[in-house]
C-alpha cells in the first residue's frame, strides 16, 4: 500500500476540509484513512494501488481548490502493539 500527500491551496475551514476529503474518497472509494487539513495545506490518504498524478490533479482543481503537488511513501501498517 502507498500513502499519497496532496498538497493543496485554498482550503480555509472545517467545510473546505470535508469537501476535499469527500472528493477523493469519491474519485478512490477503495482509499483509506483519507485526511485533509487546511492548517498543513495537505490531504493525506493510503491507497492500494496507482494514482495518476494528472487523475489527482483534475479531481482537486475541478473542486475550486489548486492542486500544489502529489508525493507518495511507502505504508507501512502499525499493529496494536507495535
Amino acid at each position: 500500500m502507498t500513502k499519497y500527500t496532496v498538497k493543496i491551496d485554498g482550503m480555509a475551514c472545517g467545510m473546505c476540509e470535508a469537501h476535499i476529503r469527500d472528493t477523493i474518497a469519491r474519485a478512490f472509494p477503495s482509499a483509506k484513512k483519507v485526511s485533509a487539513s487546511g492548517k498543513s495545506r495537505e490531504a493525506t490518504f493510503v491507497y492500494d494501488g496507482t494514482v495518476d498524478e494528472s487523475a489527482i490533479r483534475k479531481v482537486i482543481d475541478d473542486t475550486g481548490y489548486t492542486f500544489v503537488s502529489l508525493s507518495m511513501e511507502q505504508y507501512i501498517k502499525h499493529g496494536l502493539f507495535g
